[in-house]
């Protein structure tokens, strides 16, 4: 096994502030590519998807549990599958408490094309307490290229899709595939994705920081057990 080259404290430290600089050139780089992606165009979502989870039947403008926005996380499990994907799995075990996002106006929710029998021994064997909902009986993943038809026979891909709601209106604002989840899951990754962001002040496009009543800010930061009602729920 190759490893690092062994140098003295002060050559480290030299070494380290030049790569510092080619960090921050990426932290810089990172936040441009964040901010063109919220000014992206949306689009409508006109069908009328039905998913099943703990609660019966629902809708994806259910799946905003009242919030402005929704990150949907699509979970590689096919209909005859026994057990879900293991690398969506090791992504689901690095999604924070939901209650971060919640701060922002932001839901989040898994969705698989297994019927939902089939999705909860399994979110069970697992130990998440995540919202999970099949799309079994609606054209979700077909329509969200996750579930593709390759030489005949089906097959699935992990993604991740972002959503906007304007009171009963559903847009679609973003989408990524595979390999462009590598990075993913802290609430700030994930937040970048949306449209509205961090909701911060030194975001850019300007207008969108603390739009729907959530103070910005790191300063607003809170224990995940001590957000108020308006941020938790």
């Amino acid at each position: 096994m190759s490893l690092p080259e062994i140098v003295s404290r002060g050559e480290w430290r030299a070494a380290r502030a030049e790569l510092l600089l080619k960090e921050k050139a990426a932290t810089r780089a990172r936040d441009a590519l964040s901010a063109e992606r919220r000014g992206l165009p949306m689009v409508e979502v006109g069908e009328e998807y039905v998913f099943e989870g703990g609660d019966g039947k629902v809708t994806l403008l259910d799946l905003f549990e009242d919030r402005r926005q929704l990150v949907v996380y699509h979970f590689m499990f096919a209909p005859e599958w026994d057990a879900g994907c293991r690398s969506c799995s090791a992504f689901l075990d690095q999604i924070g408490h939901l209650a971060h996002l919640r701060a922002r106006d932001t839901s989040f929710a898994v969705v698989s094309r297994a019927p939902y029998p089939r999705i909860l021994p399994f979110k069970a064997r697992m130990g998440w307490t995540l919202p999970w909902y099949s799309s079994h009986a609606c054209d979700f993943n077909r329509d969200f290229e996750v579930t593709l038809e390759r030489e005949g026979e089906l097959v699935e891909r992990p993604g991740l899709s972002c959503f906007l709601r304007d009171r009963d209106r559903v847009f679609h604002t973003y989408s990524t595939y595979e390999r462009g989840l590598d990075g993913l899951g802290s609430t700030t990754s994930l937040l970048d994705l949306t449209a509205l962001g961090r909701q911060e002040e030194w975001e850019a496009p300007k207008g969108r920081a603390s739009a729907f009543g959530a103070p910005a800010g790191s300063e607003h930061i809170r224990y995940h057990d001590e957000y108020d009602d308006w941020y938790g729920k």
